[in-house]
Parts: structure tokens; C-alpha cells; sequence
């Protein structure tokens, strides 16, 4: 009779997490290296991003809070950003857009790891118009439009086998013109604060950020790291 294997946790220290810890050194922000316009700051940013081929760098955290202050927060992609703002699309009914029908205000962060860099972004958010909708929604593969119709996003469901199921019956329902839901869309996050933060070492780090004024200006500080 062979003896039964030790339990894991007790054949290993455990890790010490307090003692992980990365130097930032790759670069630099001064107030002369931020451009004017926040929105061409962000996408000078974006551009380097992608041309680093980093994974998702679309990939952005949004967070909400609940008509009670609760908050919450989830990875999303970012599918458009401009001058009015940054946006994304989702089902209004799920937590988040619940969320937002009651308190619409949200915070989204990039985070760039492999070039030491984080995005912080507060604002209102609306959504964007029906046309937009639809233009967006046609432009998707067909799985991820049916799967908007069989998904009820953020319900509960009995079993993975019954989610297939909704979504086998919302192919076979529209084949291969499945409508948008009426349910379903984009949210756009109108900005009145954009933070751009670069890592530096000893954690030290460069924080440059921009805050709207009531004119609609846009007043640039840098803030203590």
C-alpha cells in the first residue's frame, strides 16, 4: 500500500505576495511630452499600443455603481473613441446597463503592462444612437448577433445546455439575418476626466492628468505619484 500524496499547501511555503514587485523603466511623461488635446493623447497612446502588438489593447475595465453604491466592474472592448467619447456595446439590460439606467456615470481603465502605462477615464454615459446601433451590430460575425438575441445577459440560467439550446433556436429562428434586440447597444462615456499614467521606479511614477472645465476647456496638472 503506497502512502497517499501530502496536501499541496502543506509541501510548499506559501507566496509571498507581498514581496512581488516589478521596477518601471521604460519611459518617461513630462508636461512636454502630453499633447494638448487629451483625446490625441489617448490616441497617440492607442496607436503605440497596437503597434506594440499587445493582446487586446483594446481591453478596458469598466466600473458602475448600483442605485444603492454598490459598485462593480468588468473587462469590455473598447469599439469606438473620439471627440465625443469613448464606446462600447452591450446588452442595456444586463447589471451594468441597469447600473446605468440608474446612476450614469462610469470609470473605465487601460492598462498597458507591457508598456508600464494606465489610462484612467470618469465621465457621464449615454447611449449612442439607434443608427449607430444597427450599423455596429450588422458589422459583427453572425455567432456574436445570435448570441445577443439568446443571450439575457446577466440572468441566471439553469445549465450551459440550455444556453445552447436558446442559441440553437435563435439560428434556427433568423439564419442568417438575425435583427438587433431592441435591448441591445452602445454606450458612449463622455469624459470630464482623463488620467495618463506612466510607470516609473520606486514607484515613483508620472501622473499627468486633464479635468473639463465649465467652458469646455480642458485644465492639464500633473498629480503625486
Amino acid at each position: 500500500m503506497t502512502d497517499s500524496p501530502a496536501p499541496l499547501l502543506a509541501t510548499h511555503q506559501p507566496l509571498a505576495v507581498a514581496d512581488l514587485r516589478q521596477e518601471y523603466s521604460q519611459a518617461s511623461l513630462s508636461e512636454s511630452d502630453v499633447l494638448p488635446d487629451p483625446f490625441a493623447q489617448f490616441s497617440k497612446w492607442f496607436a503605440e499600443a497596437l503597434a506594440a502588438k499587445l493582446p487586446e489593447p483594446n481591453a478596458m475595465s469598466v466600473a458602475t455603481v448600483d442605485a444603492d453604491g454598490r459598485p462593480s466592474s468588468r473587462i469590455l472592448l473598447i469599439k469606438q473613441f473620439d471627440a465625443r467619447g469613448f464606446t462600447w456595446f452591450t446588452n442595456y439590460e444586463s447589471r451594468k446597463g441597469q447600473d446605468l439606467h440608474r446612476n450614469p456615470c462610469a470609470a473605465m481603465l487601460f492598462f498597458w503592462s507591457e508598456l508600464e502605462r494606465q489610462v484612467r477615464i470618469e465621465g457621464r454615459v449615454e447611449q449612442v444612437s439607434a443608427a449607430e446601433n444597427d450599423a455596429y451590430f450588422q458589422s459583427r460575425p453572425l455567432s456574436s448577433r445570435l448570441g445577443a438575441i439568446a443571450s439575457a445577459q446577466s440572468a441566471p440560467i439553469a445549465s450551459r445546455a440550455a444556453l445552447d439550446a436558446r442559441l440553437a433556436e435563435a439560428a434556427l429562428q433568423y439564419g442568417e439575418h438575425p435583427p438587433r434586440p431592441e435591448h441591445w447597444g452602445g454606450y458612449r462615456l463622455v469624459p470630464d476626466r482623463i488620467e495618463f499614467w506612466q510607470g516609473r521606479r520606486s514607484r515613483f511614477h508620472d501622473r499627468i492628468v486633464f479635468v473639463k472645465q465649465s467652458d469646455g476647456s480642458w485644465l492639464r496638472q500633473r498629480l503625486q505619484p
